[in-house]
């Protein structure tokens, strides 16, 4: 399947502006989910807005957005006043530095977008990634996206341009407040713990090595509840599978007797009747049809 490009885009530095194409890197495939159902009758629910003052459902017409400044206490914004509110949209990701390509420590990593050339972004495009590789750097930039502004990283990969979003210093919380207590390393207990790191070496990071296990467990126990409930229903339709079976015998044992060919229904009530100890009453046969003939007199 084709990659699909979400927006087209100006990667700049200096008085260089390179058309460029941003695409999702990744795609959410977090887990198994599950719906919500009435227990009773096993249908989905819908969520509602109930407003708690007056306990009524609110529609989504009548919902608006407020700021808590105080305890109960809310600044209300209409939904152009939120618009007006948002950066516009800047098609333009702009290089403020370049600096070693390992510098900026991974904690801060967000979302990741490749980056394509657009139309005649082509030697450009691959002139600065060759350069990013040559030096070993990356390049850190600003991009307003979605109403909101991210710094993030452009690095060069062999394939071409990676722009990775960044969070900010004030969304990556400190190790300090963990209290790491700092403990006193012997030697010896060094030596042994590098010798166990060597002997589990591996040359890099292969993703296609491993799988969601927990997923696969989930999904496995689904499937052995399908199949239970299947073959929960099965034994209905085996008791008319042995119904069908011995309304043909009977029928054969019959034609053996020298007697006319019952229908199956029939024979499967004789077979019944048997049990049961009482006589079975043979349906009545159906009128003759009138000819087309008498019909139309």
């Amino acid at each position: 399947m084709a990659a699909r490009s979400i927006a087209s885009l100006s990667l700049s530095f200096g008085l260089v502006s390179i058309p460029v194409q941003i695409y999702s890197a990744t795609e959410s495939k977090t887990g198994v989910s599950f719906n919500l159902l009435h227990k009773g009758c096993g249908s989905r629910l819908k969520q509602q807005y109930v407003c708690i003052r007056e306990d009524v459902v609110v529609e989504r017409s009548d919902v608006v957005k407020g700021y808590e400044f105080e305890p109960d206490h809310y600044a209300v914004f209409e939904p152009d006043e939120l618009k007006a509110l948002e950066d516009e949209a800047k098609h333009t990701v702009d290089i403020v530095s370049f600096m070693p390509s390992g510098a900026i420590d991974p904690i801060y990593f967000d979302k990741a977008y490749y980056l394509g050339p657009d139309k005649r972004g082509g030697k450009p495009y691959n002139l600065l990634a060759e350069a990013m590789r040559k030096t070993g750097t990356c390049a850190l930039a600003q991009w307003t996206w979605k109403g909101k502004q991210y710094m993030v990283q452009v690095r060069a990969t062999d394939e071409g341009l990676v722009l990775q979003q960044l969070i900010y210093a004030d969304e990556v919380r400190s190790m300090v407040d963990l209290h790491v207590e700092k403990a006193q390393v012997q030697p010896a207990e060094l030596a042994l713990a590098q010798q166990l790191i060597e002997q589990n070496s591996v040359d890099g990071y292969d993703p296609t090595a491993y799988k969601d296990e927990e997923k696969y467990r989930i999904l496995a126990a689904i499937d052995k509840k399908i199949t239970v409930s299947e073959e929960r229903s099965e034994p209905r339709q085996g008791a008319e599978v042995i119904d069908l079976m011995e309304a043909l015998r009977a029928s054969m044992a019959q034609r053996k007797q020298g007697g006319t060919k019952a229908p199956a229904s029939a024979a499967a009530a004789e077979g019944k009747s048997k049990k049961t100890g009482k006589r079975a009453t043979a349906a009545p046969a159906p009128a003759p049809a009138k000819r087309a003939s008498a019909a139309k007199k």
